[in-house]
C-alpha cells in the first residue's frame, strides 16, 4: 500500500491546496468490466435478449485475458448505445445499487478499496474517473464514501436514453481531459495529486498527476511504468492461468443461469 504523509507541507499553510486521488474502475478498483456487469442486470430485467448478454459475456473473457482493448471499448459503446436507447433513466438509476449490492462489491478489489479509504482519512479528495455510465459510477462513489465520480454521460431526452452520447466516452486521453477540467475547477493541484490505474490506454491519466500508481498493470502498463520507475501494486494472487479459470468459469456459470431463466421465461 502507498505510504500517504498525513503532514502538509511548511508552505500549504500559506498557500493551501486540494490535493485528491484519481481511481479508474475496471480491473483497478473492480475485477472485470463494469459495463458487463450492467448488462447483467439489465438481462435479469428483460430489456434484453440472451444473445447480446452472451456478447457482452465474451467481451468480458477477452477484457479478462488480454486486458482493455481500444477497438473492444468502442465496439461496447456502439452496442450498449444501441441496446439502452429508449430505456427510462429512472430505472438505471433505481438498480444502480442492486447492481453494487449483487455484482460489483463482491467484486472489489479490497487493496484498492483500502488506499482509497486512506486517502480519504488524510483529507484528500478521491474520484472515479471511468468509462462507465456515469450513473454506475455515481453509485460505486457513493457506497465506498469516496468525493465523487467522472463517468461517460448518455444523452436523454424526456426521461429517456436516446442511445447516444452527450460527450465523447471517458476513455484515454478523454480522463485526463475531463481531470485537468475538474481539477481548473476545483483548485486542485494534479502535481500533488496521485491517479491509479491498470491500463496501458491511461498513461494520459498517469502522467497528468504527480504520483501515478499502477494496479493489476496490463503488460504494456508493467513494461512502461518499470521504464519510469512508478510505483505498481499487483492484488491478483496465484497462477494468470487459474485466474482466468476462475473469471471464466465465472462468465460462463453466470451465462448458464441465465440462459436458464430466458429458457423458462420464453416456455412461460
Amino acid at each position: 500500500m502507498p505510504s500517504i504523509d498525513p503532514h502538509p507541507s511548511p508552505n500549504s499553510a500559506l498557500a493551501p491546496e486540494t490535493v485528491a486521488a484519481f481511481f479508474d474502475v475496471d480491473n483497478t478498483l473492480v475485477r472485470g468490466a463494469s459495463l458487463y456487469l450492467l448488462a447483467r442486470k439489465l438481462h435479469e430485467r428483460r430489456f434484453f435478449q440472451f444473445r447480446e448478454i452472451l456478447w457482452f459475456a465474451l467481451k468480458q473473457l477477452r477484457f479478462a485475458a488480454r486486458g482493455e482493448h481500444l477497438g473492444d471499448i468502442h465496439q461496447i459503446r456502439d452496442r450498449a448505445l444501441m441496446m439502452v436507447r429508449g430505456i427510462p433513466v429512472s430505472e438505471i438509476e433505481k438498480i444502480g445499487n442492486e447492481i453494487y449490492d449483487e455484482y460489483i462489491e463482491p467484486k472489489l478489489w479490497t487493496g484498492t478499496v483500502a488506499i482509497a479509504r486512506q486517502h480519504r482519512t488524510v483529507g484528500r479528495e478521491v474520484w472515479l474517473v471511468t468509462a462507465t455510465p456515469l450513473e454506475v459510477a455515481n453509485v460505486i462513489s457513493d457506497r465506498l464514501e469516496l468525493t465523487g465520480a467522472l463517468g461517460t454521460v448518455v444523452a436523454s431526452e424526456d426521461g429517456f436514453y436516446t442511445g447516444a452520447l452527450a460527450s465523447p466516452i471517458l476513455h484515454a486521453a478523454e480522463k485526463a481531459q475531463a481531470v485537468r477540467s475538474l481539477a481548473k475547477a476545483r483548485g486542485i493541484s494534479l502535481s500533488k495529486s496521485w491517479a491509479y490505474s491498470d491500463s496501458y490506454n491511461d498513461v494520459p491519466l498517469l502522467e497528468a498527476v504527480g504520483h501515478p500508481v499502477c494496479i493489476n498493470p496490463d503488460a504494456r502498463l508493467r513494461a512502461y511504468a518499470k521504464r519510469r520507475g512508478w510505483q505498481v501494486y499487483d492484488f491478483r494472487t496465484g497462477q494468470r492461468a487459474a485466474k482466468l479459470g476462475l473469471k471464466a468459469a465465472g462468465v460462463l456459470g453466470a451465462l448458464w443461469a441465465a440462459r436458464r431463466s430466458f429458457v423458462r421465461r420464453s416456455g412461460s
